[in-house]
């Protein structure tokens, strides 16, 4: 062996020391999920009342309530005084349209990255990379039951397996996102969920991996799990019977269209599905333009009024203000009630349009 060769050699010995030496650090333990929610404790009214969202959002999935689905809300939740001040404003529409729609907020604490950037308020909610997950989940709970208090029904994104064992016991409706719906890890979190939960199809538009994670999260599974004193153990699920699936749009496509929809409605009877679904009016479906889910919102709206009944609801990404900003250095420069995500509806667009669909819902022919 020459002198380049050994020298090669002794550095690819280096690196290889170096990468075994720098395992994940474990910086600091956090209370078990049980001692959590002994702190922050559900009162038997609230825990009441999510029960029973989860037992109507159940039925309009089932079709015994004819109501529609709308979940509705910002597109990350990254300060609890704006995600008060639009539950506030929420509860009274929903007391408005309680006829013919039922609404549950919007409320992801954990986003998603294709590459970098902010991955939620239960990961920096502090919105400076301190990265205080302690205090991110306690921030999440409290504004859960908050809403729970409120009598505002939640919905979020599941994206850390854990997660659900710190407040999945506050959210009326779940989904698994359009970057994690072909993960086995996922699939078996939904299957013992309680609650209704929502598959998104894939980022590229393929809707076979989110009626596989249907069928998957329908059947009982065991795998690795953490209990509620924190311990790892053994998780055993009995299967959701109330899965379903989400169209995106995705691929730079929407599939809210009556041709899309009616193409992932003969794959769900080609895999012997329940025939429901949901549509987001963001993301691909709106392309990433928050006044185009109007547009789309209206389009799905028309397809029900028509008879598709398979139609159970919509996802609408909105907030207080229209739009997005970017992260800052200084938080406190950050304006108020403005996604640091995806563009989102302002407050009194989302507000006429689900007005407008509630007296459209109203009308004789639809009763």
């Amino acid at each position: 062996m020459d002198l380049l060769e050994l020298k090669k050699q002794s550095n690819n010995d280096i690196m290889q020391k170096k990468f075994n030496s720098e395992e994940a650090e474990y910086h600091q333990s956090i209370n078990s999920p049980r001692d959590l929610k002994k702190e922050l404790k559900a009162s038997s009214e609230e825990l009441t009342f999510i029960s029973t969202a989860r037992k109507e959002i159940t039925g309009i999935l089932d079709g015994t309530d004819n109501r529609l689905l709308l979940i509705v809300g910002p597109c990350s939740i990254h300060d609890v005084h704006s995600a008060k001040e639009y539950a506030f404003r929420l509860r009274q529409l929903n007391k408005i349209v309680a006829d013919s729609i039922l609404i549950v907020m919007r409320t992801h604490f954990e986003k998603p990255r294709t590459a970098l950037g902010w991955k939620g308020m239960i990961y920096d909610p502090f919105l400076n990379e301190s990265h205080d997950i302690v205090a991110g989940v306690r921030q999440a709970r409290s504004l859960l039951l908050e809403l729970a208090k409120m009598n505002v029904p939640a919905a979020t994104e599941f994206l850390d397996p854990i997660t659900p064992r710190f407040i999945g016991d506050l959210i009326s409706w779940g989904c698994i996102g359009a970057r994690t719906v072909e993960s086995q890890i996922h699939r078996q979190l939904a299957s013992g969920l309680n609650m209704p939960v929502g598959f998104k199809n894939s980022t590229s538009g393929n809707i076979e991996v989110a009626i596989q994670g249907v069928l998957f999260a329908k059947s009982p599974h065991t795998f690795f799990g953490m209990d509620e004193d924190g311990r790892l153990s053994i998780a055993r699920t009995a299967g959701n019977p109330h899965a379903h699936i989400v169209l995106r749009g995705g691929g730079l496509k929407p599939n809210y269209d009556q041709i899309s929809i009616a193409l992932a409605l003969d794959q769900l009877r080609l895999a012997k599905l329940p025939h429901r679904l949901l549509i987001d009016c963001a993301h691909d479906n709106s392309f990433r333009r928050s006044a185009e889910q109007k547009n789309v919102f209206q389009t799905v709206l028309e397809q029900y009024i028509q008879g598709n009944k398979s139609i159970r609801g919509m996802i609408i990404e909105s907030h207080l203000f229209e739009g997005r900003q970017n992260m800052t250095d200084n938080p406190t420069a950050l304006k108020y009630a403005i996604s640091l995500t995806d563009p989102c509806l302002d407050w009194n667009s989302t507000e006429q349009l689900i007005l407008s669909a509630h007296a459209l819902l109203q009308q004789p022919s639809m009763r």
